[in-house]
C-alpha cells in the first residue's frame, strides 16, 4: 500500500500539520488502521479507498481513536491524489480540489451556540471574553493574540472537558491575518494540534459573524504554525491551504 506524509496548511516542509495518508485498494480492518495511526504518531492519519468507482471512502484516526472529521488530513489526501476528489465520510460527502499549489475543501459549517463550561482549571489566569460550542469543540475567545500565542493551558483539565477539543482564539495581530487560534485535544491523544482544519468549521462562522465578512484568513499559532483560508457560504465552509509532501513510500504489513 502506498503511503505519504504530508505537511498541511503550509508551503514549507516541517511546518504546518503533518498527516499520514494511506491509499487502500479495498476496505481495511479497523484495528489495523488504528495500529498504523499509532505507529505513525501524527495527530491524524487518513485512510482512503481508491480501488473503486465514484466517491472514495475516507476515514481518519488519531494515535488513539477514530474521529468524525479531520481537515488537515483531508487536505493532505486531496494533495496526494491531486485534481478534484469526492469522499464519503462520517461527516457526509466532502470534496477537495488541488489547483495551483493549493487545496480547497468543501466542509459543513459548525455554527456556534452558547456554552456554559468552567474553564478556570483548563486556562488558569486567562480572561475568557466569550465561550461558545460547536458539535465537537469548545471555542474560548480572549482579548488579544499575544495571550493566545503565550498560552500555557492545563492539558489534564482540558482532557476532562465534555468536548473533543478546546479552541482558544483572538483577533489577528498582523496584516492579512483576521484571527489567531490554538487547539488542544488531549482527550483524543492530541495535546496540541499544529493546524486544525475542522476547528475552522467553527472558527469561520464565529469570526465571519463578528467581523462581517464571509472570507477570512486564520493563523493557527502553534509551534509549527499554519495558515487557513476560510469562506462561509450557505451552511458550508471552504477551507484552503497549501501542502508539502515530505515522505512517500509503501506499507509492508
Amino acid at each position: 500500500m502506498r503511503m505519504f506524509v504530508v505537511d498541511s496548511f503550509t508551503g514549507n516542509a516541517f511546518r504546518g500539520n503533518p498527516a499520514g495518508v494511506v491509499l487502500l485498494d479495498a476496505p481495511a480492518d479497523e484495528a489495523w488502521m488504528q495500529s498504523v495511526a499509532a505507529e505513525l504518531k501524527h495527530s491524524e492519519t487518513a485512510f482512503v479507498e481508491t480501488g473503486g468507482e465514484g466517491p472514495k471512502p475516507l476515514r481518519w484516526f488519531t494515535p488513539t481513536v477514530e474521529v468524525d472529521l479531520c481537515g488537515h488530513a483531508t487536505l493532505a489526501t486531496g494533495h496526494a491524489l491531486g485534481g478534484e476528489q469526492i469522499f464519503t465520510t462520517r461527516s457526509g460527502e466532502l470534496r477537495t480540489r488541488a489547483e495551483n499549489g493549493r487545496v480547497s475543501m468543501d466542509f459543513p459549517a459548525d455554527p456556534p451556540s452558547t456554552a456554559e463550561v468552567d474553564l478556570a482549571a483548563a486556562l488558569p489566569g486567562v480572561g475568557v471574553e466569550e465561550l461558545v460550542r460547536g458539535r465537537d469543540d469548545l471555542l474560548a475567545v480572549v482579548a488579544d493574540a499575544a495571550e493566545v500565542r503565550t498560552l500555557k493551558p492545563d492539558l489534564d483539565a482540558i482532557a476532562g472537558l465534555p468536548m473533543r477539543a478546546l479552541i482558544v482564539s483572538a483577533p489577528g495581530d498582523r496584516p492579512g491575518i483576521d484571527f489567531v487560534s490554538r487547539v488542544f485535544a488531549p482527550g483524543v491523544g492530541v495535546p496540541e494540534d499544529p493546524v486544525t482544519g475542522s476547528a475552522h468549521c467553527l472558527l469561520s462562522p464565529y469570526w465571519s459573524a463578528r467581523l462581517g465578512r464571509p472570507e477570512l484568513t486564520g493563523e493557527q499559532a502553534s509551534p509549527r504554525g499554519g495558515v487557513v483560508g476560510t469562506r462561509l457560504e450557505e451552511g458550508r465552509v471552504t477551507l484552503t491551504g497549501q501542502a508539502v509532501t515530505v515522505l512517500e513510500g509503501e506499507l509492508l504489513v
